[in-house]
Formats: structure tokens, C-alpha cells, sequence
């Protein structure tokens, strides 16, 4: 959610601004705008901040600042998920400050002539924006949006005494909450400023070093520049032409300047050919079909269950990262931390974990965990699930079990370089690509497996796995693409039920045991991406509530694996059809439920034992997605929601 991009260059940089945010249209947004600096045609006259902003796409926006002609080598850019205020043009980053005007006057944005200073984009929340904005307008700043971003503007400027980097080290000390932002100032044209605290900021370098650029997310640079600085917590970046400098908190309410070393330059290969279409419809359903590679890719390599496969990073001094076999041996206990998707991804690894490694394991979703009491131990395995590694609820969970003594973590994440990775001391990198459907397929499925080898892994260490059972896992798990395929092959007949489903208002989803969390995952889907009201329930709560609500009108997905709790699944799908309901049931081959009045199957190619998740829940995709067809909704970027979730 939320896109930067800035840049300082002696040539024209706004195609390369564009460029960016088109890069990051997949995290979500509900508008997009970018600021200049112009020159004008005489060089000796002092210039002036413009923009442009629009509540529509990317494209059109464009447009617009090619109707403009807006050319600039410093700007910035932004795409904005609202948070404070309607999406809006008057809302719409980046914010300008116009200076101070008499205090208390009302303000039209399209009627404010007077000369811009500052230009800020944001991303997060300022939480403290209330009191600041009162005390700016008290000192005369009038406001045009009911943004907390706009604070920030005049803040700068009203700190602003000729160094912009001094202004906005005074600034940002003053803000409580999550920010990345990137400002720049019409008296310093070829200088912008950018800063972070709880939300990703990185630095790009350009060729030669003659041009620097700052972004939320390097797949916004790609094929701008490879060389990626990732700025820490609390950095402050000054770009200028040719040149950059970082600093950092000081500890004592300033900043100390940081040399080369404390923040190296990466060379990072952020394809963007990976956000492609390609022959497909749309994103989610390229994404869906890319499950079987995505998951060869995530097992790529894989010979043997050895702790190794979770050792972290090596350190920036050159030493090596911390040891999983060693981790393995001081923990009892594991804790998941997730949100959304990824949480459901941890409740059905809960399954795994206390049935093959047979270690206890908690599930909690990371926005409740860190504002309730808990009893934390120091012999537990925090794990963090993301994909994009920037969850905020995540990062901020992860911290708070740190702080309650909780040190040993690891994290399964598809991002090599985000702040979960670089701050877990143990990771598996999931490999499943790019994922632009803001709802998550191919990023799941490649969880569960990175999660099911966490499981082998611990059960290994601990003495739970014998050769046998460790050499049969394996098998299983590298014919996984080859099963995953003849799932994929069903599409023709889940078309059939989405055609059904699409008039629906409501729909229930039924699982039992480890399939309990993937009836969770396609009840979610669903609502993402159809709008239609759908629930999921542990089949044997049916007579607990549930119940009430079966008639012919309410379809009931069921999951039904040929396992030890398929017998007692067969009672709870009778229950519903005593009632009037009407089953859509995915069934195994060899579990012996056949079509009729008021049933339809569907019989998967195959029981896949413990693995069976990862093969069931792709129908549930399916189905979700060509509902969402059939409905007409927009299937990527469904409403209210984003992709990269990087504020509370």
C-alpha cells in the first residue's frame, strides 16, 4: 500500500518518476501524483514547485503531465491507499507548503496562488497529526486536505531556515507513528531529502553515482539502477547530484552523519518483467497458474532435510548469520506471528508442527499478539510469515516478542531483502516471484511449503523423523508441481460452479482438521475479490450455530480429503443436506461421496497425505477467482484493499 519514488538527476526524470509508480500499481492505491521542481524558461529567475494528481490510474495520469509538459531532473511521486481523508484530488500526494496565511482562514486547494516551498509524499501514519496540525494553524498554516501527510509539509517549512536536511532531521524527531517519506524544497532545487521509521525506505544509486534516487520499493527502479542502499530505522537520506549522505539518530534527540560502510551498497535484480500479463486475463489468475513453478522454484536444490536451509544471512562485516542447527537445539516451543493470508498459511503449519516434529505450537494473528498479555518463554521459535517481509502488524509483533526476551526468530518470507529477513536471525526465501493480485495464490502456497520443511526440519533435530518418513516426505514434495498441475486441470468444471455461485450473496466454507485453515483461505478469497459475504466454519461446529443460517439459498463449500476425520465430515455434510442446503464438495477420489440432487463434486486427481492442503486449496482460488468474473469486479485490485499492508 502507498508507492514513493524520487529522484535527483541532471536529466529529465520524470518519465523515470511514472515509470516507478507503475511499478508499484500492484501494492494498491486509490490515487497518484507527482511534484517538480521547474526551472522555467529563464534560468536566472528563481523556479517553482508544480504538480500533478489524479483519483485515477497511473496511465492517466501520465497523460495528464504529458498534456502539462512537466519536465524536471528533481521530483518526487506517490501512490496513495487513503487512510486520512477520501480518496481525493485535494487529498492526493504530494502535499505542498504554501507558507503561512492568517490563521483560521478556510482554504480551497484549487484557489491557493500563492508560491509552494515544500513538497512532501508519504507513506504510514503520523498518529500525533491532531496536535500538530493545531499548532500549526495557530501559527498561521492554513490546511488543504484532511490528510495527516500534509503536517509534514508544514512542519519542513516551518523549520525550514535555508538546509532543508537540518529542517527535516527537526521534523521527523517531532513525529510519533510510521512514515517513509521524501521532500524537497523550491529554494534547493537539485536536493531531496527522504526519511523512514516503521515503514520501508530504500536509496538507489545511480550510474556513476551522477544521479540518486529514493523509493518505498526497488521494484520501482528497476532497470533505473541495481545498486540499493536499505536504509535502517530512523535514517534520514540527503540526495544531491552526484552525491549522498545518511545519517541516523544520535540517541540524544539528534543525528550523527554514518560513513559507506554502515549502510553498503547492494546489487539487487528487481526484474519488473516478472509484473508482466502475459496471455492471461488478469494477474491473480497468472499467478494461480504459476503455483506449480513457484513451488519447483521454492524446492529448488532440495536433496536432503538439514537446518542449513534456514541459517541466516551472512552479516554485513562479512561474518556468517546465525546457525539454524544451533537455534533448533535451544528452543521447545514455536510461535507464529502472521496476518491475513499468511496466518492462515501458520494455523494449518500448527497442524504439521505438533503431528511431525511434535513440538507445541501457537498461532496468532501479529495486530492482536503485541496488545494483550502473554507469557512469553525464552525456548520458543518466534516465526514470522510475509511475503512482502514489510508487514507492519508483523514487524511490530516480531519486535514485541523480542522485547519480552523471546530472541531466537525466523521468518518465511519471498522477500530476500526486506526488513523481516534482515531482522530474523534465521529466514527460508520462499521463490514464488512477484505477486501482483493483491489476493495472495502462489505467495501461500509457497509458504506451506517452506513451512512444511520448518516442520521436517524441527522434527529431524528433535529425533521425530526417521529416514524413511524424511525420504517419502521428500518424494511427496517434489511431485508437487506435477499434482498441482492436474489440479489446475479442474478449471473447466469449477467454471460450472463459479456460474452458480456469482448470483450469491453468502456462501459458507467447511473443513476439518488440516483442512480447517484452507476452508478459512477460500472463504477469504472469496470476499476479497466476489464481495459476496462468505464464512468458514470447523465442520463439526455446524450444530453450534452455523446451522441456522443453511438453506437453498446459502451454497456450502466443503473439503473432504480421505482422511481419519472423513466419516465424521460425511455426518456433517448430511446435516446440511437434511436442511435444504445445497453442497459444493471437493472431494478425494477414494472417499466414495457421489453427486445428486442438491450435491455437486468435484474429485481431486489425488490424496496427498500430509501435503493435501496446498493441492485443496487451489480449487478454492479458482472458484474465487471466476466468481469474480462472473461478477464483474476487479479481480487485481479489489476495493479497499492493497497488497503490501505497511501500516497498523
Amino acid at each position: 500500500m502507498c508507492g514513493i519514488v524520487g529522484a535527483v538527476s541532471a536529466r529529465n526524470i520524470v518519465p523515470v518518476l511514472v515509470q516507478g509508480l507503475q511499478r508499484l500499481e500492484y501494492r494498491g492505491y486509490d490515487s497518484c501524483g507527482v511534484a517538480i521542481y521547474d526551472q522555467g524558461a529563464d534560468a536566472a529567475l528563481h523556479g517553482s514547485l508544480r504538480r500533478s494528481r489524479s483519483t485515477a490510474r497511473v496511465a492517466e495520469l501520465m497523460t495528464q503531465i504529458e498534456a502539462e509538459a512537466m519536465e524536471s531532473g528533481t521530483g518526487i511521486a506517490h501512490t496513495r491507499w487513503a487512510t486520512h481523508g477520501a480518496p481525493a484530488v485535494h487529498n492526493a500526494h504530494p502535499h505542498f507548503s504554501h507558507g503561512t496565511g492568517t490563521a483560521g482562514d478556510a482554504q480551497d486547494p484549487t484557489t491557493d496562488t500563492r508560491p509552494a516551498r515544500i513538497a512532501v509524499v508519504h507513506n504510514g501514519i503520523i498518529e500525533n497529526h491532531d496536535k500538530l496540525r493545531a499548532a500549526l494553524q495557530a501559527r498561521g498554516y492554513p490546511f488543504s486536505s484532511q490528510t495527516d501527510t500534509e503536517v509534514i509539509a508544514h512542519l519542513v517549512d516551518s523549520l525550514y531556515d535555508g538546509d532543508l536536511l537540518a529542517a527535516v532531521q527537526a521534523a521527523v524527531v517531532q513525529l510519533h507513528g510510521a512514515y517513509a517519506i521524501a521532500v524537497f524544497c523550491r529554494d534547493e532545487p537539485h536536493r531531496v531529502m527522504g526519511a523512514r521509521a516503521g515503514s520501508p525506505l530504500i536509496l538507489g544509486v545511480g550510474a556513476a553515482g551522477s544521479e540518486h534516487f529514493i523509493a518505498s520499493d526497488a521494484m520501482a527502479l528497476a532497470g533505473v539502477t541495481d545498486q540499493i542502499v536499505y536504509l535502517e530505522e530512523g535514517d534520514v537520506v540527503d540526495l544531491q547530484l552526484g552525491r549522498y549522505w545518511i545519517s541516523a539518530p544520535d540517541g540524544q534527540g539528534g543525528f550523527r552523519a554514518l560513513d559507506a560502510a554502515a549502510r553498503p551498497v547492494r546489487t539487487v535484480l528487481a526484474h519488473s518483467g516478472a509484473a508482466e500479463l502475459g496471455p492471461y486475463r488478469h494477474f491473480m489468475q497468472k499467478e494461480i497458474f504459476e503455483q506449480p513453478r513457484a513451488i519447483a522454484d521454492t524446492l529448488e536444490g532440495l536433496e536432503a532435510v538439514v537446518p542449513e536451509l534456514f541459517d541466516g544471512a551472512p552479516k554485513v562485516d562479512g561474518q556468517p548469520g546465525a546457525s539454524a542447527a544451533q537455534v533448533f537445539r535451544e528452543i521447545d516451543r514455536v510461535l507464529i506471528l502472521a496476518c491475513g493470508t499468511s496466518y492462515y498459511s501458520g494455523c494449518t503449519a500448527k497442524y504439521w508442527l505438533e503431528s511431525i516434529a511434535q513440538i507445541p505450537t501457537q498461532v496468532e494473528i501479529a495486530s492482536e499478539y503485541r496488545y494483550r498479555d502473554s507469557v512469553p518463554d525464552p525456548r520458543t521459535l518466534v516465526v514470522t510469515i510475509t511475503q512482502s517481509g514489510e508487514t507492519a502488524d508483523t514487524l511490530a509483533a516480531l519486535r514485541h516478542a523480542r522485547s519480552l526476551g523471546m530472541a531466537q526468530s525466523l521468518t518465511i518470507c519471498n522477500v530476500s531483502t526486506s526488513a523481516m529477513v534482515r531482522e530474523c536471525k534465521l529466514a527460508y526465501i520462499t521463490r514464488a516471484g512477484i505477486e501482483v493480485g493483491v489476493a495472495s495464490t502462489k505467495a501461500f502456497t509457497a509458504q506451506l511449503a517452506g513451512l512444511f520443511l520448518l516442520t521436517l526440519a524441527l522434527a529431524k533435530s528433535r529425533g521425530r523423523l526417521s529416514a524413511e518418513a524424511e525420504a517419502g516426505h521428500l518424494k511427496a514434495m517434489r511431485h508437487l508441481p506435477v499434482a498441482l498441475q492436474s489440479v489446475l486441470a479442474l478449471e473447466p468444471q469449477i467454471i460450472g460452479w463459479a456460474e452458480a455461485f456469482a448470483s450469491k450473496d453468502h456462501a459458507l466454507f467447511l473443513g476439518r482438521g488440516l483442512h480447517y485453515p484452507i476452508a478459512l483461505e477460500g472463504a477469504l478469497k472469496l470476499k476479497e475479490i466476489t464481495y459476496i459475504h462468505a464464512e468458514a466454519y470447523a465442520a463439526g461446529e455446524l450444530k453450534h450455530g452455523p446451522l441456522a443460517l443453511v438453506t437453498s439459498e446459502m451454497p456450502v463449500v466443503t473439503v473432504a480429503p480421505n482422511d481419519t476425520l472423513l466419516e465424521k465430515l460425511k455426518s456433517n455434510l448430511q446435516e446440511v443436506r437434511a436442511r435444504g442446503g445445497v453442497l459444493y464438495v471437493l472431494a478425494d477420489a477414494d472417499t466414495q461421496i457421489v453427486g445428486g440432487e442438491g450435491l455437486h463434486v468435484i474429485r481431486m486427481p489425488e490424496h496427498y497425505g500430509a501435503l493435501s492442503p496446498m493441492l485443496h486449496v487451489v480449487p478454492l482460488q479458482l472458484l474465487a477467482y471466476h466468481t469474480a468474473c462472473a461478477r464483474g469486479t476487479d479481480v487485481d485490485k479489489p476495493r479497499n484493499l492493497a497488497k503490501s499492508v505497511t501500516v497498523e
